[in-house]
């Protein structure tokens, strides 16, 4: 006889292994992330509970939408600090970086040395457009590593006009580029084409760090509930490919 008793529990989702989530919009109100400190924490608390350790929030600048530079980061920063304070919670393991669109405000900043906000060392996040090809990203990449910087590009797998020609991520990949793939990806959060890329690129090698890119509740609910991605995920930590337990 069916008994719903006899249904195998799902494994509790743990992402402990990773230690450090390095790509996120949890600070609050200056991008399409966060909107306020209480959301703000409830994620943060929410991804911990998943085992994440440390956070490395990366707000968009991007110049046509979110005119974002260190002081408006900054100011989110200290107000996310002072509201966890308040709550006597002082120890939320947050550090603030960015997600640069590479546009020609990137290029006027690179330009003119201002210093770019790094997820670690000289590592700077990076994304393209969703739509077309960006022109001269090549250069634009290699630009910035004449300034000193390792390009990290957030999330290829999502451009999707790489799936007919694949040969782009070889040529960003021989030109030093790291590459971070969103967690949620592999679970067909973006779509089906999304998470085939995401497979080819680990089976490629080619991945260097894992983000949950979360924005808002609906990611957090789906990667609470992505039991499908632990497979993938342990064995890019057992592989040594990934970069985040460094961070």
């Amino acid at each position: 006889m069916f008994s719903i008793f006899n249904k195998k529990k799902k494994p509790r989702l743990d992402l402990s292994g990773l230690v450090a989530d390095m790509h996120s919009h949890l600070l609050p109100g200056i991008d399409d992330g966060s909107p306020d400190t209480e959301t703000s924490l409830e994620l943060i608390n929410g991804l911990q509970d998943l085992g994440y350790r440390k956070f490395i929030t990366t707000p968009h600048i991007l110049w046509d939408m979110y005119k974002n530079d260190a002081t408006t980061i900054g100011a989110a920063y200290q107000e996310l600090q002072q509201a966890a304070q308040q709550q006597n919670n002082s120890n939320v393991p947050v550090t603030a970086a960015a997600e640069y669109f590479l546009d020609e405000h990137f290029d006027e900043l690179l330009e003119n040395n201002v210093p770019l906000l790094t997820i670690h060392k000289n590592w700077v996040l990076v994304e393209f457009s969703f739509v077309t090809t960006p022109i001269n990203f090549k250069d634009k990449l290699f630009n910035m590593q004449m300034k000193g910087y390792q390009p990290v590009l957030a999330h290829p797998e999502r451009y999707l006009y790489f799936m007919s020609d694949r040969k782009w991520y070889d040529e960003l990949k021989d030109a030093g580029c790291y590459f971070q793939l969103n967690i949620l990806s592999l679970a067909g959060y973006y779509g089906k084409a999304s998470q085939q890329l995401a497979h080819y690129l680990i089976g490629k090698q080619y991945v260097n760090l894992l983000g949950t890119d979360c924005h808002h509740f609906r990611h957090l609910e789906t990667l609470r509930n992505a039991h499908n991605i632990m497979e993938p995920v342990m064995g890019l930590l057992d592989s040594g490919q990934l970069l985040n337990p460094t961070l």
